[in-house]
């Protein structure tokens, strides 16, 4: 999805948008933030309990179901063989969901947005953490990370950038960067969000030549 020239676009942004602040930008690309193993697992048991509403609900189709099985002329079949057949099917489901909703369209479709959303921002936070929080002097450090399996992005800033900006004021990058996702452009799409980060960042904190340049000026695709 990003080309080599795409990286070399969102380094020049980087380098141009901190040419003007004091603060450090960081761009992290990830093809997912969660594997979602729980979610499937869920449906999955979902689908394995099928079986069992319906022989519940309609208890002649578990009976006829058995009575394929059962040689005996008239009579009921046996219970074991109900109740083996009747595992064997829920078994049979949950196995088919565990491969079926594992798929990525699939899975893409059941998971609620809530949780996915809930699953970026903490990723976004956990590498936030581990590869800028802290990693400047005068914590002003800000990520831009993106999820592409989510189509979902996060914006988290470091200490003294969240006691001097609010929230809001990223709303410009992130039209940004979904502009050029929506395109078909995601290089262009995450440049013009860092300079616009950027240009937040400038108005808060203008260059002063005395913050030296703390993190990497590329993108780090995961």
């Amino acid at each position: 999805m990003l080309t080599e020239a795409d990286h070399d676009r969102v380094a020049a942004a980087i380098r141009a948008a901190e040419a003007n602040t004091d603060g450090e930008i960081a761009v992290v690309v990830t093809p997912e933030s969660d594997s979602y193993a729980d979610a499937v697992l869920h449906w999955a048991l979902l689908l394995g309990l099928l079986p069992l509403a319906l022989a519940a609900s309609v208890p002649a189709l578990l009976i006829h179901a058995a009575g394929l099985f059962h040689p005996g002329w008239g009579d009921a079949p046996p219970l074991a063989l109900m109740l083996g057949l009747l595992m064997a099917a829920a078994v049979l489901c949950f196995l088919a969901g565990r491969f079926l909703f594992a798929v990525p369209g699939i899975k893409q479709a059941l998971i609620p947005h809530a949780t996915k959303a809930r699953r970026v921002r903490r990723r976004a936070i956990m590498i936030f953490r581990v590869g800028t929080e802290q990693r400047t002097a005068t914590r002003t450090g800000v990520l831009l990370y993106l999820s592409l399996f989510e189509h979902r992005a996060e914006i988290v800033a470091d200490q003294q950038i969240q006691r001097l900006i609010a929230g809001e004021e990223w709303g410009e990058a992130m039209a940004a960067l979904l502009t050029g996702l929506k395109a078909g452009r995601p290089g262009d799409g995450i440049a013009d969000a860092v300079a616009a980060i950027g240009a937040v960042l400038a108005r808060h904190m203008p260059h002063s030549g005395r913050d030296p340049n703390e993190l990497p000026d590329r993108m780090i695709q995961l």
